[in-house]
């Protein structure tokens, strides 16, 4: 999310990096209104993170983690994610908030980016592993095979985008933006292009695309059992919660990035021209992740323990000989 800069009159030669860019927000008093709203956003998301990690542990204590369900494994992966991604953001922002000027020294910049790219895409890519299973498991009644301990999973969503930040780092692409460390708004515009908004962008297509056609199948299924009257099983029941579980981390990811994705493609169009509305859009949408994923959590522990409940019902009326009712609700 590059700023290049409130003035126009600027030539583009004279600007070497972002560090010949004005600090966002200071000339127009925008500066708070940036800033405080971000911090505010990010500490709540950070503090969500913890809450669901302990909560996750809290409730499956006596299990080894490997013998979750990968509806609460997920889950436990978001958070970290966001956690990671808030805490290096948070200091980036206060860093920038306490000085009124771009974070120095340089190298320290750099890292904070790298940090953000690192965790943006590990969660981008993480939920569009989780849209893809989604998808195969309605469709096909199929799921992805992580391998043993997830090591296929965690190598792909957090060893890819650190090799491309590797590569990034060693091209001197990071640096500040006006607002935060990322890539440099000035050196940097087309390695964020490449490698976070148009990948950014294809991942909400594929995902919105996943997520239609996922519930579209679901919907289709259910339908079709409530008109013949039939009953379904638990396994069944289990699929379908474990569908709707993870489509919710979908819309959660489409509710927090659509912003990003948009500034993006605005400021590689064109630079310099993103109205402050849309600018304060996403340093607000993309920090709220932490507090998504959480909601996300409560919801599916609901909807689990609900389905235990009525397979607990299910398993006593079957042994005390009592029939189901032919219409019960999933």
């Amino acid at each position: 999310m590059s700023e290049v800069g409130n003035n126009s009159s600027m030539a583009a030669y004279q600007l070497r990096d972002g560090y010949d860019l004005p600090v966002y927000g200071l000339d127009s008093g925008r500066f708070y209104a940036l800033h405080v709203p971000a911090l505010t956003c990010i500490f709540l998301s950070l503090i969500s993170a913890i809450v669901t990690i302990v909560l996750s542990f809290k409730k499956t204590p006596q299990r080894a983690f490997s013998d979750w369900t990968k509806s609460e494994r997920f889950i436990v992966y978001m958070a970290i994610c966001d956690g990671a991604f808030n805490i290096a953001h948070s200091i980036d922002h206060l860093h920038i908030l306490i000085t009124r000027d771009h974070v120095y020294p340089p190298q320290l910049c750099q890292f904070y980016g790298v940090m953000l790219v690192e965790f943006i895409t590990a969660q981008n890519l993480m939920v569009n592993i989780v849209a893809v299973n989604a998808f195969m498991l309605m469709i096909f009644n199929k799921q992805l095979k992580f391998g043993k301990l997830d090591w296929h999973l965690i190598l792909w969503i957090f060893g890819t985008p650190f090799l491309f930040s590797m590569i990034a780092l060693v091209n001197k692409q990071f640096g500040p933006n006006g607002s935060f460390c990322f890539f440099d708004g000035v050196t940097g515009q087309l390695a964020q292009f490449l490698l976070t908004t148009l990948p950014l962008s294809a991942i909400l297509i594929v995902n919105t695309t996943l997520y239609i056609l996922t519930w579209v199948k679901l919907l289709s299924l259910e339908k079709a059992l409530k008109t013949s009257l039939g009953k379904q099983s638990s396994a069944t029941r289990m699929k379908h919660a474990a569908v709707r579980a993870m489509s919710l981390f979908v819309l959660a990811f489409m509710l927090q990035w659509w912003a990003m994705a948009m500034y993006g493609i605005w400021v590689f169009a064109s630079p310099g021209s993103v109205p402050p509305a849309v600018h304060h859009t996403v340093t607000t949408f993309s920090n709220i992740g932490g507090v998504l994923n959480l909601g996300v959590y409560l919801l599916i522990r609901r909807r689990m323990q609900v389905q235990q409940t009525q397979i607990e019902q299910s398993s006593n009326q079957k042994r005390s000989g009592t029939k189901e009712t032919s219409n019960t609700e999933l």
